[in-house]
């Protein structure tokens, strides 16, 4: 009997930016790099045949999606990216954005058939944008929410979950132990909630990261919460023994920061001319 192959996860962490003209235009991430060899340990112990990445610039992390196309793989394929952001992009080590877009279209059944049956996840610590969360209380049930819209950047591939660190337009938080989103992600690994189908740990890591985190320091007070987004037409299992090749589904290919006190990543274009 032919032995299974392994779940690949791909880890790409930047943590010191340097633009073409030798500016460093994005402060350094302290923190980052140990917090992501934690995660490619934790995986790796899950199973995983991990591939960790350390300060890429924007063409080598499209490079490294691109060699996925050509890889065999498992029942799943998980990457983290842990960088600068903005709203719709993350920026490489050259201080140039990749747009998750690109992403997204590298690894579509149309450009990546071998992943096209295979569920893929991606846990993406960046910010979003400029704003800070200030938190909400909640004295009543009977207001009107908000009306709200999803990014227009936010096309995913089939078969494919998106979990971002903060919400659109918000901000991400890192500190030198590391950032409140990732941290959580560890425990889950690390505790019973990664036998849990994907949709209830991205429920957990929401639970997690907007309860038990509040920023210190300059940013007193301020909060964070994650956002997932999927398109998976059924429950995974990616971090449990459950993930077997049953998980898969028919062919898709013919369908057409703040910083010690707690610091905000400063990921948005307007930090580039700082």
């Amino acid at each position: 009997m032919a032995q299974a192959r392994q779940s690949r996860a791909l880890i790409i962490v930047n943590t010191d930016f340097c633009s073409s003209t030798g500016d460093e235009a994005l402060g350094a991430r302290r923190g980052a790099k140990r917090e992501a060899e934690k995660l490619s340990k934790a995986l790796s112990e899950l199973n995983y045949k991990v591939k960790l990445m350390h300060n890429s610039t924007a063409r080598e992390m499209e490079d490294l999606y691109q060699q996925e196309c050509s890889r065999e793989h498992g029942d799943f394929f998980v990457s983290i990216i842990s960088s600068h952001g903005e709203e719709g992009a993350v920026f490489g080590s050259d201080c140039k954005p990749l747009m998750l877009t690109r992403i997204f279209r590298i690894l579509s059944p149309q450009n990546c058939p071998v992943l096209a049956e295979r569920p893929k996840v991606f846990f993406i610590q960046a910010c979003r944008g400029g704003t800070l969360d200030q938190g909400v209380f909640l004295e009543t049930d009977g207001g009107q929410p908000e009306p709200c819209s999803f990014s227009e950047y936010l096309r995913i591939p089939p078969n494919t979950a998106v979990m971002f660190a903060c919400s659109p337009g918000y901000g991400a938080f890192l500190n030198p132990s590391g950032s409140s989103f990732l941290q959580a992600l560890l425990r889950a690994l690390d505790g019973e909630e990664r036998s849990l189908a994907l949709s209830r740990l991205a429920t957990r890591l929401n639970g997690d990261v907007a309860l038990r985190f509040q920023a210190r320091g300059t940013y007193e007070g301020c909060k964070q919460m994650p956002c997932f987004v999927t398109n998976l037409p059924r429950e995974v299992f990616p971090f449990s023994a459950m993930s077997e090749s049953h998980w898969l589904l028919p062919s898709l290919a013919a369908q057409g920061g703040p910083e010690e006190e707690e610091e905000r990543q400063p990921g948005c274009k307007k930090s580039l001319a700082t």
